[in-house]
C-alpha cells in the first residue's frame, strides 16, 4: 500500500467544492452533486462500491485543512467539533492546518484532531510519525492537497470525476504545472469515473 494517498471527488471543470461554503453548504453550492456515487444515489453500481472501499480504507494518520474541518474562520469557537458528530470516520490522528492555535480534540472511535500552526510540512511530518508505517492520507480540501502535490509527497491519487460542471468554487490544480502520475486503474458508473493514479516522478 502506498505510503501517502489522497482521494477526492472532482467536477469535470476541476472543482472539488462549489462556491460559498458555509454551515448550510459545507461543500459549497452544488458541491454535494460530486458525491452521489458514495452517498446513496440509487444509480450507484459495483464500481462505486469498490471506489468507496478505496476511500474508506484505514490509514495511520490524516492531514486536512481548516476549511475541511469546519466553516469557522478566525479565532476558534469553543463548541465546534467538526462535521462528523461524536465519532468521525477517521479512527486515527488527524492533523488540521490552521493559523489559530487549538488544544487537541479527542473524539470517540480513536480520532484525535491535532491543530498545527507551522504549515503543511510540519503537519505532514507529524502525521508520518503518528502513522507508524500505516500510511498517511491527505484528506483535503483543495488548498491542502495542492500543497501536498507541490511538496511531492503523494504516492497515490484517486479522483472520482463526476459528470458535473460547477463553474466556480475550490479548484484543485491551480498552480500545479506538472502532474507526475499515471493511471493504474479505472472504474466507471453513471455517477463518476474513478481513476487511481500512481506517482511516476
Amino acid at each position: 500500500m502506498p505510503n501517502t494517498t489522497c482521494h477526492l471527488s472532482i467536477s469535470l471543470d476541476g472543482f472539488v467544492a462549489g462556491p460559498e461554503q458555509s454551515l448550510e453548504n459545507p461543500l459549497g453550492k452544488r458541491g454535494l452533486e460530486l458525491h452521489g456515487w458514495h452517498i446513496g444515489d440509487e444509480r450507484a453500481n459495483d464500481a462505486d462500491e469498490i471506489a468507496a472501499g478505496w476511500l474508506m480504507r484505514p490509514r495511520g494518520a490524516y492531514v486536512m485543512g481548516r476549511n475541511m474541518f469546519g466553516p469557522i474562520r478566525g479565532e476558534w469557537e469553543s463548541d465546534w467539533r467538526g462535521w462528523w458528530g461524536a465519532e468521525p470516520p477517521y479512527h486515527a490522528p488527524v492533523f488540521v492546518l490552521t493559523h489559530h492555535p487549538h488544544e487537541p480534540m479527542e473524539m470517540d472511535g480513536g480520532t484525535t484532531f491535532h491543530f498545527v500552526t507551522d504549515g503543511f510540512d510540519a503537519a505532514y511530518n507529524l502525521a508520518r510519525e503518528a502513522a507508524d508505517g500505516k500510511g498517511v492520507d491527505i484528506a483535503g480540501g483543495a488548498s491542502t492537497v495542492r500543497q501536498a502535490l507541490l511538496a511531492g509527497v503523494v504516492d497515490e491519487l484517486t479522483l472520482d470525476i463526476a459528470p458535473v460542471l460547477l463553474g466556480s468554487g475550490e479548484r484543485l490544480f491551480d498552480g500545479i504545472e506538472t502532474f507526475g502520475f499515471e493511471p493504474v486503474e479505472v472504474l466507471q458508473s453513471p455517477l463518476a469515473t474513478h481513476i487511481r493514479y500512481r506517482r511516476t516522478s
